[in-house]
């Protein structure tokens, strides 16, 4: 029971469950955690292969990265080295970056099948094989991720929710970006499902 009580101590006394705004933080890093560890041992089991299992997974981390204007799947890097480091996690965000620019690289020369495996990676590749328009979605996103990592830091500068100054003065321009994501996001999803069922409009 002792390294229990010790586990419950740690908890109750780190900063990072005792302030919400950590607390926050740490919450969604951990759940980022078991998402990305459920899905590959869900892909590797599937496809009956560890190797292209890690893989897939990456590549799908890596989706996450370039098309979601959210940095919900790079805290997965940059709240580790925040927490070792210092370094801020928006500094860090460009590091992720390029790792999810390499694995894709890698994976379009040595291993481009695994894009076939899920229905987001075809969409995946769909976008990164069409530079204009496509990459269109990957600028949007990259603006309002690195945003949302700003608000991110500053949720472990503070201690409480109304505390977050950068949050409000951003907030609008993040909303903004938000709905300019999800309409060029309905025109790419439109085109690739064109594709997908070989509709063919004249």
């Amino acid at each position: 029971m002792e390294p229990f009580k010790k586990i419950k101590s740690f908890i109750k006394e780190s900063e990072h469950f005792a302030h919400e705004t950590k607390r926050f933080v740490t919450i969604k890093f951990l759940l980022v955690i078991l998402i990305f560890i459920f899905y590959f041992f869900f892909v590797s089991i599937r496809y009956n292969h560890w190797g292209d299992g890690f893989m897939i997974t990456l590549i799908t981390w890596s989706f996450f990265v370039f098309c979601t204007p959210i940095a919900d799947a790079g805290v997965l890097v940059d709240f580790p080295i925040r927490l070792i480091t210092k370094i801020r996690m928006i500094h860090s965000e460009i590091l992720v970056w390029i790792i999810a620019l390499f694995i894709n690289i890698y994976s379009l020369i040595f291993v481009p099948y695994l894009y076939e495996k899920t229905i987001v990676l075809r969409l995946f590749k769909h976008i990164l094989l069409q530079p204009f328009p496509f990459w269109s979605i990957i600028f949007i996103s990259g603006i309002g991720t690195f945003l949302s990592i700003h608000f991110g830091d500053e949720l472990l500068d503070i201690s409480k929710h109304k505390e977050r100054k950068k949050y409000i003065m951003h907030e609008k321009k993040h909303k903004w970006i938000l709905i300019i994501f999800i309409i060029v996001s309905i025109f790419i999803l439109y085109d690739f499902l064109l594709k997908e069922f070989g509709i063919h409009i004249i």
